[in-house]
């Protein structure tokens, strides 16, 4: 996906989830988070970016573990009544996972192993499908916000 689609998808999940702006930009700020590690691909050699894209940095386990240890000792992660810094590191991780998630439809990505990689393509990168896809998940989060928020 492209990074505008990640960063508003993203945010929007969060949002809808948690109810708060702070923890949405904490997901935001994640949700690049696996790209930003691999570098820019227009910094250097397009190739040598490209064979490491989608690899280590995009490895749910991770930032799956890294969730679940802070989720141990922090209590209220989906409403907190005060917001700490465990608070968006835990909402980073989401924001890392969605972003492999919203990659593994548009590609593959690391599952069990950093190495083997797996998905669907329902989409090319940057496809009108892509954004049609990104509208309707906006507009379902929205939807169900609507319905369980009263």
């Amino acid at each position: 996906m492209k990074w505008v689609n990640h960063e508003i998808v993203t945010g929007v999940v969060c949002y809808s989830l948690s109810s708060d702006p702070l923890l949405a930009i904490a997901g935001m700020v994640g949700a690049i988070v696996p790209d930003k590690i691999e570098g820019n691909p227009r910094s250097g050699n397009y190739w040598s970016w490209r064979a490491r894209h989608r690899g280590w940095s995009h490895w749910p386990l991770l930032y799956l573990l890294l969730a679940l240890l802070i989720a141990q000792g922090t209590p209220d992660l989906l409403h907190p009544a005060d917001i700490a810094m465990p608070h968006l590191v835990f909402w980073g991780c989401v924001g890392a996972l969605l972003h492999i998630a919203e990659d593994a439809v548009c590609g593959k990505v690391p599952l069990l192993t950093p190495w083997g990689k797996h998905g669907l393509r329902l989409f090319a990168v940057g496809s009108v499908t892509e954004y049609l896809f990104a509208i309707a998940i906006v507009c379902l989060c929205w939807l169900l916000h609507r319905s369980f928020s009263g």
